[in-house]
């Protein structure tokens, strides 16, 4: 559909992270005369020849594989889209990817395509994404979901399961999984890793056995808090499956986000690996604070926090001032919440609790803000909230810290 998408199979090796960060999806620019790419928000396109549009969308509805030749319609597919998806995919070193409205619509598709097949059943590993975690449990996609530790997947497998789905790291906790090991659990199902804490600089999944790798693109992707959508990497015959059904259920992302997304894949590095390490010099910090009863910080680093206080947490979000109280996260500046009551509500209260998301458990976006600015607004905040919260006393006292 676009001269910038070609398969990794077809290509050269991999260049550097930083290189395919900055050159993906913009390798034919120069050819065309052009630096930065365009952006084309058609929706539909001229075409005289209506017996080959025809032949076009018979091959598309067989395998789901883009349409040779010029773009059909919007909800077929976009070039500046398909720029984004080849640049991803060249990140995560898969095949394709497919990009989506949404980080949910991204997994609604997943879902919806081994659906398809009959096969309904998913084992997943908590803690998710608390609107994941709801998806499953409420069955809204017919689904059945059987939750388990990771130890556990195999087990769980039956004849119609379709997909085994876990987050490493994870959200809220950051715990993490050793996903090579769970792909040889999974068998012939097919592993999703929901990619979107770690980003690829810090893990590539599909490198570890996972087909399917997932992104709230929103999030570190996109970078900067103003563009929402989804993507799933993987191999191209995955990808033509996804394709039909984001065309059917018309979860198409729009051409600027697609824009905003490759813009933001340019400085994914550079971002990740400095807020990294500030976020890597706060959990220190944090650990080493009597205020703080446990800090939760991954092996394989990263910009995310997750800390339990010794007073209440809702006085901490009440107190920052530098710091944004709000959900999501991956932005360039730093974002504060409580999973409890936001992104994480939605989850049954013992099953939250017993994924190790406590009513203490505060969530920290690292930004791109200087550490000590950042540690003067957080030392300020934890010194508001001193006096203990009834919730959780029991578990305070025994929590161990990591550090």
């Amino acid at each position: 559909m676009d001269s910038a998408r070609t398969s990794t199979a077809s290509r050269t090796p991999l260049r550097a992270l930083a290189t395919e960060a900055v050159h993906a999806g913009r390798d034919d620019l120069a050819r065309q005369g052009l630096h930065a790419p365009p952006i084309d928000l058609s929706t539909t396109y001229p075409s005289y020849d209506s017996r080959g549009e025809a032949a076009r969308i018979d091959a598309f509805a067989a395998t789901g594989a883009e349409p040779e030749g010029p773009p059909v319609y919007g909800r077929l597919g976009n070039p500046t889209v398909a720029r984004f998806e080849t640049a991803l995919a060249r990140l995560e070193n898969t095949q394709a990817a497919v990009a989506f409205a949404s980080g949910m619509a991204a997994l609604t598709a997943v879902l919806l395509v081994r659906a398809s097949l009959g096969l309904r059943h998913v084992v997943a590993v908590r803690p998710l994404y608390g609107c994941s975690d709801h998806l499953l449990t409420a069955g809204l996609l017919g689904t059945e979901v059987t939750w388990t530790d990771p130890a556990g997947v195999a087990d769980a497998l039956r004849p119609d399961t379709g997909l085994v789905l876990v987050e490493s790291p994870a959200n809220p906790t950051l715990a993490e999984i050793d996903l090579r090991a769970l792909a040889h659990s999974c068998g012939s199902v097919p592993l999703l890793a929901d990619n979107t804490f770690a980003t690829p600089v810090l893990q590539r999944p599909a490198e570890q056995g996972a087909r399917l790798v997932l992104h709230s693109a929103t999030k570190y992707l996109g970078g900067h808090g103003d563009v929402m959508a989804g993507v799933v990497a993987c191999d191209e015959e995955f990808a033509g499956h996804l394709r039909q059904v984001r065309f059917a259920t018309g979860g198409v992302l729009h051409p600027l986000a697609g824009y905003l997304l490759l813009r933001g894949l340019s400085t994914l590095p550079v971002r990740v690996r400095a807020a990294s390490a500030t976020a890597a010099d706060l959990a220190g910090r944090l650990a080493a604070d009597p205020r703080v009863t446990r800090v939760h910080y991954p092996r394989i680093g990263g910009a995310m926090i997750a800390f339990e206080v010794d007073g209440d947490p809702h006085e901490v979000i009440d107190q920052v001032r530098l710091i944004t109280p709000a959900v999501s996260l991956g932005s360039v500046d730093t974002l504060i919440q409580h999973p409890a009551s936001i992104s994480h509500r939605i989850v049954d209260a013992d099953d939250r609790r017993g994924a190790g998301v406590s009513d203490r458990l505060l969530r920290l976006s690292v930004g791109l803000e200087d550490v000590e600015d950042l540690w003067a607004d957080l030392d300020a905040a934890l010194g508001c909230g001193r006096e203990p919260a009834p919730a959780d006393q029991a578990g305070l006292a025994t929590a161990p810290r990591p550090w």
